[in-house]
């Protein structure tokens, strides 16, 4: 078990909502407040945008008098070794965050929310509460339940938290990233949970250097403490849109203070935070509904693309951020990394994948005798699958969930038996069989290659690969932990050059063009760079921030491979900043 507590500092008192109500400097406005335990909707969101500040020069000192990060080792804390005998080559999707605020055991409460969101990462976890004023933390390295007990959740009394959990590497290091991170400012304190990617991150960073501020970690969040430090507005809120005016691309945050909570999602809503309410008047914020349902709150909307909402004593407030005229939502939500019982996007996460499912089945049938999934993800678009094609569905793989990321210093002999430990063989299901297999997505190929061989070693007679998903062909820059665009086997071989990689007799994608028309009128609001190389945010920099975080996290490849923690952008993205002629918004595709 890892876990630390934070120390902590009593926070200056902070404007009240009035004041920030009666600010004649501010460009926006705020709802009406309402009062907190009613039912509440809030208005249509009002079409404009802020200009964008640069840094001021004059904030040269380091405003932040310290920063309390989980970055001293516990006395019970693990350390394993660098090695991973995961053979999962899946994406990651980065974290998971959750907000409560009116709630006296909130701090439990975001601990079970976490337990629910736990798929969106195994690496570390934290909650910090607000207590007499106090904001208090408990971070550490593993998963929800080994990071938290009794006595870890005893000292984060309140009825105010926010939590985190997070995917990375394994590494010694780790936990100094491990969020939420919580820093005192010349006004108080503030608390932050990020789930996202910045694409300007290293410039942001190199800037607040040169200007004279420190970090303790390599977490792109730090960035957002410390903006919102040297904002010269003094109401907290405006320090927040001061701070994300600055920031590209994608976020959804929730923070907290002495006497606030405060989520905010970025203008093209990369990725998903819903909001929802108690019985007794709580207001929630979660990555995911799943969330949501474990501890009964209902479900009432998502916070929009370019939205800020504030939850103190005066009700619930919300304010435009930026707002954007068409919303770039991560369709991988649907593909794989949001758990099925999930709403995303206004969609039912489990739908969606049937439905996948049924399109594979039309549009890329096989004479077979059975369909099975790769488990877990591929479970329901193989149960679409098999209702369109009139075929048994079976469960010929069974996936031990008691593996876990067990970190052992492997041979290669060993490394190989990765996929056996997780995916366990059913002879009898299999044996003579002509099976269709499903599954969400082909990364590097490696993992499907092993399946089939798997299934073919257990009497399979032909093995036809469906996967549930376009081939992805280019990385993401939006918080996912995807490899590098050269890693990617659907960005370097055609499909049938895969399907011969892999083993398998027949290989089909789902067709772009039908997930674009399965989505109908709404296709225009997700995001696929991963399928098609067209970044909706152009990555700005020359190098790009890979999610891993770095290599003292246990960043795979060498240090010279990685360059320090940061891989190359694409070189299309040179070029394109050498056009001065080309507009602001330009999206780069990645060849």
């Amino acid at each position: 078990m890892a876990a630390t507590k934070l120390s902590t500092l009593s926070p200056s008192p902070s404007p009240s909502p009035s004041s920030l109500s009666k600010s004649t400097s501010s460009p926006f406005s705020l709802s009406s407040p309402k009062p907190l335990p009613k039912p509440f909707s809030l208005p249509k969101l009002p079409s404009f945008s802020l200009s964008r500040r640069t840094l001021s020069a004059s904030a040269a000192k380091n405003p932040i008098s310290d920063i309390f990060l989980g970055n001293k080792p516990c006395p019970d804390a693990p350390n394993p070794p660098a090695l991973s005998l995961d053979d999962d080559e899946k994406p990651r999707e980065e974290c998971g965050v959750v907000g409560i605020y009116g709630d006296p055991e909130a701090s439990r409460l975001s601990y079970l929310a976490l337990h629910a969101l736990q798929h969106r990462g195994q690496e570390g976890a934290g909650i910090v509460s607000v207590y007499n004023d106090v904001l208090q933390s408990v971070t550490g390295v593993g998963l929800v339940s080994e990071v938290f007990n009794e006595s870890k959740l005893d000292q984060l009394p309140g009825d105010i938290a926010i939590g985190h959990v997070r995917y990375s590497t394994a590494g010694s290091s780790m936990l100094k990233n491990v969020q939420p991170f919580v820093a005192g400012y010349r006004f108080g304190s503030v608390g932050v949970a990020h789930n996202g990617n910045l694409v300007n991150y290293k410039a942001l960073r190199n800037k607040l250097e040169d200007n004279g501020s420190i970090f303790n970690t390599t977490s792109d969040t730090e960035v957002v403490l410390h903006l919102i430090a040297i904002s010269k507005h003094r109401p907290f809120l405006l320090r927040i849109v001061d701070a994300c005016e600055q920031l590209q691309g994608a976020y959804s945050m929730v923070f907290v203070t002495k006497d606030k909570l405060v989520a905010v999602r970025d203008p093209y809503g990369f990725r998903p935070l819903v909001m929802g309410r108690r019985s007794n008047g709580a207001v929630v914020f979660a990555s995911e509904t799943c969330a949501l349902d474990l501890i009964e709150a209902t479900y009432e909307r998502e916070v929009f693309p370019g939205e800020i909402v504030v939850v103190d004593k005066e009700g619930v407030q919300s304010l435009c951020l930026l707002a954007h005229p068409e919303p770039k939502q991560c369709i991988f939500e649907h593909i794989y990394f949001a758990l099925p019982n999930s709403v995303i996007f206004g969609r039912s996460v489990y739908k969606s994948r049937r439905e996948f499912g049924e399109i594979l089945a039309t549009e890329a049938p096989v004479d077979c005798d059975i369909v099975i999934a790769v488990p877990d993800s591929g479970n329901v678009a193989a149960q679409g699958y098999a209702a369109k094609a009139g075929v048994p569905f079976e469960q010929g793989l069974l996936r031990s969930h008691y593996v876990g990321r067990t970190f052992i210093q492997p041979s290669q002999k060993i490394r190989d038996l990765g996929v056996r430990l997780k995916l366990h063989p059913v002879e009898a299901v299999l044996k003579g069989k002509r099976v269709v297999v499903v599954d969400d997505s082909i990364v590097r190929g490696t993992t499907s290659s092993k399946i089939v061989r798997l299934l073919k070693e257990s009497g399979a007679k032909e093995v036809h690969m469906r996967i549930a998903s376009p081939p992805i062909v280019a990385s993401c820059y939006y918080g996912v932990d995807t490899p590098s665009s050269e890693e990617l086997i659907s960005n370097r071989m055609s499909v049938e050059e895969i399907r011969k990689f892999i083993g398998s007799d027949s290989l089909a994608f789902l067709p772009f063009d039908s997930l674009k028309k399965h989505l109908g009128q709404e296709s225009g609001s997700f995001c696929y760079a991963c399928f098609t190389g067209n970044y909706p945010v152009e990555p700005r920099e020359l190098k790009v921030k890979r999610v891993g975080d770095f290599v003292d996290d246990g960043l795979n490849g060498s240090l010279e491979s990685i360059d320090g923690g940061w891989v190359q952008a694409n070189p299309s993205l040179k070029e394109a900043q050498n056009k001065e002629s080309e507009p602001e918004e330009t999206v780069v595709k990645v060849l």
